[in-house]
């Protein structure tokens, strides 16, 4: 059973892995990250991949459940938030979109219809520009697996109107893309601020989840804005929550999908292990229970609910 009045974040960061303790190429050491050094003393690699400080938990965690070739975010997605081993299924890694078979997986199995299902309130924190309406409402369906999850289960999605009263975050966290890339007027926030928001949005709900993509922009080399700027600002955020996070009411599980950004040597995906990072109630048994992308979601559901 889980305990009473129990809050759950899912904080999932697209394209993060473990990487090697390179100062060139792996940004975590490049430029410094102290939600890592100031949290748990030190930073993750692969020859040092488990780190707690007694109450948050770090690993490393399988992506590739057995399938040949790089983990993708299709199948990677399906796998956290559906709770299957989604390459096994078809035979393959698949991205970035979700297999078209995957789908009807995807609408039953997601982790937001287990909330709903119970009547729960649930929130999706992030926020969605004009233009992204405009696209759904002519009818494209190319989602990704978050966005997927909550349009088939018919569940509101978030715009600006939602970010200007601090219910709901950009993905780059402070609000700048949107003015620089989209035309908006929004008040440009720090990334202390959002994590407030996000931690605020958390204790209204059961169950909340954010997604930060940039991460894995960055990996791939298709993101036009400094590299230390972006992490500077992603590290202040996480460690904004995990540490002013209230460990009585909110548990946080931070997840990827595959590895990707903690070797910029290449711009591809990695074999490494994803990064997952527990804290709040029952945080050292649900990172213990957790080996693979697919076992994410049962162990919020066994240990939380």
């Amino acid at each position: 059973m889980g305990k009473p009045d129990q809050h759950i974040l899912l904080l999932f960061l697209d394209g993060v892995g473990i990487g090697k303790k390179d100062y060139d190429w792996n940004p975590f050491f490049k430029y410094g990250f102290k939600t890592f050094t100031d949290i748990f003393g030190t930073s993750p690699h692969l020859e040092n991949q488990s780190l707690s400080n007694g109450k948050i938990f770090l690993s490393g965690i399988d992506a590739s459940m057995g399938i040949e070739g790089l983990p993708q975010s299709g199948t990677g997605q399906t796998s956290i938030f559906c709770g299957v081993k989604a390459p096994q299924i078809i035979k393959q890694h698949f991205g970035p979109f979700p297999y078209s078979t995957l789908i009807p997986i995807i609408k039953q199995q997601n982790i937001f219809k287990y909330f709903l299902d119970k009547n729960e309130n649930v929130t999706f924190a992030n926020a969605y520009p004009q233009v992204f309406f405009d696209y759904i409402n002519s009818g494209k369906k190319r989602l990704s697996v978050t966005t997927l999850s909550c349009n088939l289960n018919g569940m509101r999605l978030n715009g600006y109107d939602d970010v200007v009263k601090g219910e709901a975050l950009t993905a780059e966290i402070n609000n700048a893309r949107w003015n620089t890339k989209l035309g908006y007027d929004l008040p440009v926030i720090t990334a202390k601020h959002a994590a407030e928001n996000l931690l605020n949005i958390s204790y209204k709900n059961s169950f909340t989840a954010f997604e930060y993509f940039l991460t894995d922009h960055l990996g791939h080399g298709r993101y036009d804005e400094d590299t230390e700027a972006t992490f500077k600002i992603l590290d202040e955020f996480l460690f904004t929550i995990f540490t002013q996070f209230d460990e009585e009411k909110l548990s946080i599980i931070l997840c990827s999908d595959h590895g990707n950004v903690e070797d910029l040597s290449v711009k591809t995906h990695t074999k490494n292990p994803s990064l997952l990072i527990t804290a709040g109630y029952k945080a050292q048994k649900i990172s213990e229970s957790i080996s693979d992308l697919s076992d994410i979601k049962t162990a919020i559901i066994k240990n939380l609910c």
